[in-house]
């Protein structure tokens, strides 16, 4: 009989459902069918049911936090189960563990994440039995039963596997030593906060507080410009002066001095220009260009754009969402007709029927498997949803993939653009832009990619070369230069993918293209949230301020390795060399320690000229309108993985968010919780009694517990 392992439980009813099955506690039952002549067991990992091991498993003096105990170098890295989800664990073990169970099968999602869950699971179990591998794109019913009929080989997918253990075994490295060292170097300045570092966070806050100090050292200057307004043939028409590439003056007497030259003089058209441009259909989505565009038009943060794909994902309405590619194989381009059929007949999508191609199949625009890896661009499935009863997110973020698929089976769209300059008295030259949709194509499904300046363009005046007229109005408007743009939720995820972008060093570009630049589809959503928690950046009004405490890593680490898209790249190409098969991940790994030696020594380095105090922390970034948050070290141990409690500001949260989501509110029911009273519950499992907690209108006394068996913070009431 097979064991299916999924990699979470919403998954694994998915893959269940195509079959006759039975529900148990942990765990689906399949009856004997023509895919599984035996029947089969499913069940499914809880994301990273296992993780490493923190540092004093290794050595329990190193539960103390000391320079001289730097770098920390496992010779050998162990994993463990993770405490809140060993109920779940032992599930897996004791299916993978039984008599009648000869095959596994691995079902994680397909990529290098998803491989790492479930072997680990396995390898932690002790049992050791063949393996298939289940890679399928989505999860409807079909895609599911042809997955099952054509199973890998685990031999196909373990170089994933060594690609993503040597990722999360590195990063702990780089992660582990980088925060301590410079945490442990900041203290000896008075200032009391964890500052934690990473491969990937630390060269995205480099990039988001470059920009914020572009900002800050950013000094308007003030600017005219001449507008005027003609009028020729009956027709009125405005224009903006310029003199080859200048449009603007320096100074209002200049500006002032131009007006007095062209008032009542004749104005002649001197030239017309029109330029036909065409455009193709955007391409279809990957996972940074739907967070991009979803976080522009509805302002969705990354992750809960991420959060909501997912959950259509699961529900089968969408392939896999963590795609880095934009293109599908032709065997999937084959599925469109159908799914088209199906979208038409829905209200929301009606009106864009019938479509002017009818086949895309030979357009390598959008179907291309050379350009296709792990996983084909996201795409709606043949399994439509009632729309009406989707979410509102789900709703929008669905609507999105599909007016893209659409808007591929439409024709390209065909605009002039015109140049019109008319000169006064011989001398002053106007331009005015216009502006002729001669094929709407693919715009009529995606009117909203019109840029602000194309919108304000107007057709030209029904104008010739020659014409003259007359200037009826000179206006002369003063403005000042703008500081460069903070940027959004989705423009820094389009940011880390292009990052190559701002390196000098062309090898380097090349690298950081190739490997998609900072981070992965699947992991840039929970860094730009791990900066959050970590109060590197706030986002307000979907605008990203770097913190004081973000600048002041980003300056301490100063010329550091650590906040280089250098590193990320040379350490992105050796792991996608390991996923190829093509590297060893024992020298990766080799590497990775010398890296660690070389981020303690510089940090020491570099911290004999620092002149940071613990008022550098006061001093606010234009953004901040906020208290500091006081992180503390040896709050306590988080009550589900062990790791240290660090108080965020507005809540009290593990050290290894996202991985380990323990987290509540300083203010619960109106009580504010102490600094004392985490410890003592982190320490004691509870906190002594609470008096004056209000729910509605009543108030009670309570001691905040933790719920091992449900996981959660509860109340205990103190008995009469």
């Amino acid at each position: 009989m097979k064991l299916v392992i999924a990699e979470k439980p919403d998954q694994g009813a998915k893959l269940a459902s195509p079959f006759k099955n039975k529900k148990q506690q942990g765990f689906i039952e399949i009856s004997p069918n023509d895919t599984f002549p035996n029947g089969a067991l499913i069940t499914w990992a809880v994301g990273h049911v296992c993780e490493l091991v923190p540092p004093e498993e290794y050595d329990p003096s190193l539960k103390k936090w000391s320079l001289a105990s730097l770098p920390i170098l496992p010779e050998k890295f162990k994993h463990r189960v993770s405490p809140s989800k060993a109920k779940q664990f032992q599930v897996i073990k004791s299916l993978l563990t039984r008599s009648d169970v000869d095959e596994i099968v691995h079902a994680g999602d397909a990529g290098r994440e998803g491989e790492y869950i479930v072997r680990i699971a396995v390898q932690l179990s002790g049992v050791n039995k063949p393996m298939k591998r289940l890679w399928i794109s989505s999860l409807t019913p079909k895609a599911v039963e042809q997955g099952f009929l054509n199973l890998k080989d685990e031999q196909d997918t373990r170089s994933l596997y060594y690609e993503a253990v040597s990722r999360s075994c590195a990063d702990w490295l780089v992660g582990m030593n980088g925060s301590r060292v410079y945490s442990l170097l900041f203290q000896r300045k008075g200032i009391r906060e964890v500052f934690s570092t990473g491969r990937v966070q630390s060269p995205t806050l480099a990039l988001i507080v470059a920009r914020e100090k572009e900002i800050q050292n950013f000094k308007p200057e003030p600017f005219w410009e001449l507008k005027a307004k003609f009028l020729m043939k009956d027709t009125l028409y405005e224009g903006t002066w310029f003199r080859g590439e200048q449009s603007r003056f320096p100074s209002r007497d200049e500006a002032d001095n131009v007006r007095s030259n062209c008032e009542n003089k004749l104005a002649t058209v001197k030239e017309i220009e029109s330029e036909r441009k065409e455009f193709q259909p955007p391409q279809l989505f990957n996972l940074s260009s739907l967070q991009a565009v979803a976080n522009q038009i509805y302002k969705y943060s990354p992750q809960n754009c991420l959060n909501t794909l997912q959950q259509l994902y699961l529900e089968g309405y969408i392939s896999y969402p963590r795609s880095d590619s934009a293109y599908v194989t032709p065997e999937e381009a084959k599925q469109f007709p159908d799914i088209l059929s199906k979208l038409s007949r829905q209200d929301m999508f009606k009106d864009y029927f019938p479509l002017s191609i009818q086949s895309i199949a030979n357009n390598k625009r959008f179907v291309n498997a050379a350009k296709v890896s792990d996983h084909y661009a996201i795409i709606p499935t043949e399994v439509v949803p009632q729309i009406n009863r989707l979410k509102p997110e789900e709703r929008n973020l669905y609507e999105l993939i599909v007016k893209r698929l659409i808007a591929a089976h439409y024709d390209k769209a065909i605009i002039d653009y015109s140049r019109l300059i008319t000169i006064v008295g011989d001398q002053e030259t106007f331009l005015t832009k216009g502006k002729l949709i001669v094929q709407e194509g693919w715009r009529k499904v995606l009117y909203e990619q019109d840029s602000k300046e194309d919108a304000e363009m107007d057709v030209l005046p029904p104008l010739k070369q020659g014409d003259t007229g007359t200037v009826k109005e000179l206006i002369v408007k003063e403005g000042k230069t703008q500081a460069p743009k903070r940027y959004t939720e989705g423009q820094l995820i389009t940011l880390m993918k292009t990052a190559g972008k701002h390196l000098e060093d062309t090898e380097l570009e090349k690298i950081l293209e190739k490997t998609e630049g900072l981070g992965t589809e699947a992991t840039r959503a929970s860094i730009i949230s791990v900066l959050k928690d970590r109060n590197y950046i706030e986002v307000k009004k979907n605008m990203v301020y770097a913190t004081s405490k973000g600048v002041m890593l980003i300056d301490a680490l100063g010329n550091s390795i650590l906040a280089s898209a250098e590193m990320t790249a040379k350490w992105e190409q050796r792991l996608h060399e390991v996923g190829q098969g093509k590297a060893s991940p024992q020298s990766f790994m080799e590497q990775a320690r010398k890296l660690s030696q070389k981020i303690i020594d510089d940090a020491i380095q570099n911290s004999r000229t620092w002149t940071f105090t613990a008022k550098n922390l006061e001093t606010k970034t234009p953004s901040e309108n906020k208290d500091k948050a006081i992180i503390n070290i040896g709050l306590g141990r988080c009550p589900k993985c062990t790791e240290e409690v660090l108080d965020t500001g507005a809540a009290y949260s593990c050290s290894a968010k996202p991985k380990c989501d323990f987290s509540f509110s300083k203010k619960v029911l109106g009580k504010t919780i102490t600094e004392t009273q985490i410890k003592k519950f982190l320490e004691k499992g509870k906190t002594n009694l609470i008096k004056g907690f209000k729910k509605g209108e009543k108030t009670f006394d309570a001691m905040l517990i933790w719920k091992k068996e449900e996981g959660k913070v509860g109340f205990e009431f103190r008995a009469k």
